[in-house]
């Protein structure tokens, strides 16, 4: 028998979401409200079941199989070994929250620490591992410091080798690419003085380069659209005396991805291209951490946050920076071109995730001590 969580906002969504990957025997075993740590992924946590059956030979005559023989020993020694890993890796994952949990209990001030970092919605594995490193006595300091280690940014935009500064923007639909592009053509094209083109392959949107042609034309930048990869090729080769060119994606939904391999395949193997995936920040974890693992296609080497200012709860983006190993290039936070764009550090998305407001010697006395 093969067990597994499911984490959905209701308990239906999370038998629905077992059924669609264990097949439509799979059995509700137990369900319960999220605890504190796991309430991010969903409302409730739902224990699904399955079989797993050896083939039996009367079955495979069936399905027109040949051969009759049961399921070999070793195919069956494979099963036992998967479930005893599992059971092993659910022993580890129990042992080590209780663990962490008693621990933090046993301090307030490590407590309120664990408190707000879940409450920005940090994952719960990184959050006990920032608190585990730190202990007691607590220093909101020392936590800042070491989430600062770990979190990785890369902003601006620099020339590779004998290319022209390229930079593609890749993500779902309604991210905020287009716009987003605009307001570099502007930050780091027009106002640096920098001769810059603008290349669109976006041919699936109506409208979407009338769009584009009209910002490059009030920009006074060129402009071209291109309907194939190998016209992409060439045009980056005619303007690699450019000094910044800036192509834009269509925003793709899951089922359409699979029509890209071409252009994914381009863009993450040139050398002088850099790629950023375009997220919006008010995206929840659970649909940030899918969309993101649907656009590794592209190899994107950079993760560019649009809409902040439409979320209060910015643990998920350090979060997914944290896990991927992706550097954070830039964040926006309106509509303005340019002003909303700005180039990510360090110190801004730990004062967006930390709240110094929080962390201050008031709430955590004793470390002022």
């Amino acid at each position: 028998m093969k067990l597994k969580s499911y984490f959905a906002d209701t308990i239906e969504e999370a038998i629905g979401l077992a059924r669609r990957e264990m097949g439509p025997d799979a059995m509700l075993v137990n369900s319960k409200r999220s605890n504190a740590e796991a309430r991010h992924l969903g409302a409730y946590e739902v224990v699904c079941a399955v079989e797993i059956e050896p083939p039996i030979a009367g079955r495979d005559k069936a399905r027109g199989l040949s051969g009759s023989a049961p399921a070999p020993i070793d195919k069956l020694s494979q099963d036992v070994s998967e479930i005893k890993h599992q059971m092993e890796r659910l022993a580890l994952t129990l042992a080590r929250s209780s663990a962490g949990m008693a621990g933090i209990a046993s301090d307030p001030e490590l407590a309120n620490a664990f408190a707000t970092l879940t409450a920005a919605e940090v994952d719960a594995d990184l959050a006990y591992d920032l608190i585990g490193k730190i202990g007691s006595p607590f220093r909101p300091e020392a936590l800042r410091d070491e989430l600062g280690r770990l979190l990785t940014v890369d902003a601006g935009i620099s020339r590779t080798g004998r290319h022209a500064r390229t930079v593609a923007l890749v993500g779902p639909p309604g991210s905020g690419k287009t716009t987003t592009l605009v307001k570099l053509a502007v930050q780091y094209g027009v106002a640096a003085r920098n001769a810059t083109q603008i290349l669109t392959v976006d041919t699936l949107r109506v409208g979407a380069s009338d769009q584009l042609r009209s910002y490059a034309a009030i920009l006074g930048v060129g402009f071209q659209v291109l309907e194939t990869t190998t016209a992409l090729a060439r045009v980056l080769d005619e303007h690699h005396q450019r000094d910044l060119v800036l192509i834009d994606t269509p925003g793709l939904a899951a089922n359409e991805l699979e029509g890209f391999e071409d252009l994914a395949d381009f863009l993450s193997t040139h050398p002088g291209i850099d790629t950023h995936l375009v997220l919006p920040a008010s995206m929840r974890t659970g649909d940030l951490k899918r969309v993101a693992g649907q656009y590794e296609i592209f190899k994107p080497a950079k993760l560019l946050f649009t809409r902040l200012d439409e979320t209060e709860t910015f643990g998920p983006i350090l979060s997914h920076s944290v896990r991927s190993g992706k550097p954070l290039s830039f964040f926006t936070r309106g509509q303005r071109i340019p002003e909303d764009l700005e180039e990510a550090t360090k110190d801004s998305i730990l004062d967006l995730v930390l709240k110094p407001e929080l962390f201050s010697a008031r709430r955590f006395g004793a470390a002022a001590a």
